[in-house]
């Protein structure tokens, strides 16, 4: 992208109706847009022409909206600004004022053949071909600072709302109220109560800083009138400073290697030395693959009734199919992907015949070190810290292939034990 266009984006992130677009999104509109310059008393556009040319973005000087020509003592008069809009392609064809320039104006033009990159999709008109995660972090924007989410059908759930979907969902909502070139560094999330799959979510952002150079977020998840989930979070500009790195990545097998999460329940589904009662209970819980791949690096092929699992663990994750350029979407997917095993870490150390642990997430805290891509293999190291008080605390860590630490973590649990007497073999099978 050359200094021109990169500039355009800086200017097109600080436009508020654009908010709701992704950093791709933005980029496209950038190659497209015409410079125009117009002197003090120049009409930019008037009522009574038959083409509007496009969408009109000030960049510099004001502009006078009259509501009709040659009667100022009875129209309606404001002033246009730097980060303001007007024209066709956003509120239809039809646009019945004059727009006059007052002083020295410049404007970024997106002419009418371009207006469509305005567009945002609705949720039922997502384009199948897209990843699923990329269809799960869609937000339908209610409002300037109001998001709409949904669960759809194929979403890892287990009969409410997933954990990582509040993270996820909630940092996409977020990220749609920031400057383009500010990105999230950090969030801190808690969990109120679980979610209702089989209605919508509804997003509340509220925008507590916007500085120079970060800017921070709180956003509420509601159903029914209620709060569900909080998260806040912290974005900032690509700033250049101070590089180290003391934590090192494992040495691991590579993920092309090793088996993946589906292929391994597939096995557990279908291996009869196995109790049965364990194999119809992982086959009851697998409906569908993760959007996920998830390969473990040190596989266990015990059951949680067999023998205890080790306080650490470790596996290769990445998103299915190829996500856009979007470092923001790379983030929410990220966010995603944290939470799908992060809390069982605390309670596999207690297995033992006849119980049943069911981890609850309560808060959960990322860092962003470094750029990544989702869709790129990245090792999860996960660690069990400690458990007491019925909580458990895990850290983790995400490298990238080359070593890098992207990401640090960390999550408390509520650990809930059931115990289950032996099951009762049910001869009509």
């Amino acid at each position: 992208m050359d200094t021109e266009s990169s500039s355009s984006v800086e200017f097109l992130g600080k436009v508020p109706l654009l908010h709701r677009l992704t950093s791709s999104s933005l980029k496209k509109i950038a190659q497209v847009l015409v410079f125009k310059r117009y002197e003090r008393g120049d009409y930019v556009v008037r009522r009574d022409d038959e083409e509007m040319e496009g969408v009109y973005f000030v960049l510099e000087g004001q502009a006078q909206v009259l509501g009709s020509v040659g009667e100022e003592e009875n129209c309606s008069e404001f002033l246009l600004k730097p980060f303001d809009f007007f024209g066709r392609g956003i509120f239809g064809n039809v646009y019945a004022v004059d727009v006059v320039a007052v002083t020295q104006l410049t404007c970024l033009l997106l002419t009418s053949e371009h207006c469509h990159l305005l567009e945002t999709k609705a949720i039922c008109d997502s384009d199948n071909e897209r990843p699923l995660l990329e269809r799960i972090l869609y937000m339908d924007p209610l409002d300037l600072n109001v998001f709409r989410g949904f669960t759809l059908p194929n979403a890892p759930a287990l009969g409410k709302v997933f954990g990582g979907q509040f993270v996820a969902q909630a940092l996409a909502a977020s990220s749609k109220t920031v400057e383009f070139l500010k990105i999230v560094h950090s969030l801190h999330a808690c969990f109120l109560l679980a979610g209702d799959i089989n209605i919508p979510i509804i997003y509340e952002v509220s925008r507590l800083r916007d500085g120079n150079n970060f800017s921070t977020r709180r956003v509420d998840a509601r159903q029914k009138g209620k709060t569900m989930f909080t998260l806040f979070a912290s974005f900032q500009r690509e700033q250049q400073g101070f590089d180290h790195q003391e934590s090192n990545m494992p040495h691991m097998l590579p993920p092309e290697t090793l088996v993946s999460r589906d292929e391994m329940l597939q096995r557990r589904m279908t291996d009869h030395l196995l109790p049965r009662y364990y194999r119809k209970k992982v086959a009851t819980q697998y409906t569908a693959p993760l959007p996920i791949d998830i390969r473990f690096c040190e596989p266990n092929y015990s059951t949680e009734q067999t023998k205890k699992s080790p306080s650490r663990l470790k596996y290769w994750f990445r998103a299915r199919g190829e996500l856009s350029e979007d470092q923001a979407l790379h983030r929410c997917v990220v966010a995603f992907a944290s939470d799908l095993m992060y809390a069982f870490i605390s309670s596999d150390p207690h297995r033992k015949k006849g119980m049943s642990a069911v981890p609850v997430s309560l808060d959960h805290s990322m860092w962003f070190h470094r750029p990544l891509r989702a869709d790129d293999w990245l090792l999860f190291v996960m660690v069990n810290l400690t458990a007491s008080q019925s909580r458990g605390l895990a850290t983790g860590e995400m490298f990238n292939r080359k070593g890098e630490l992207v990401v640090s973590l960390k999550q408390e649990a509520l650990l809930k034990e059931t115990v289950t007497s032996k099951p009762i073999l049910d001869a009509k099978l």
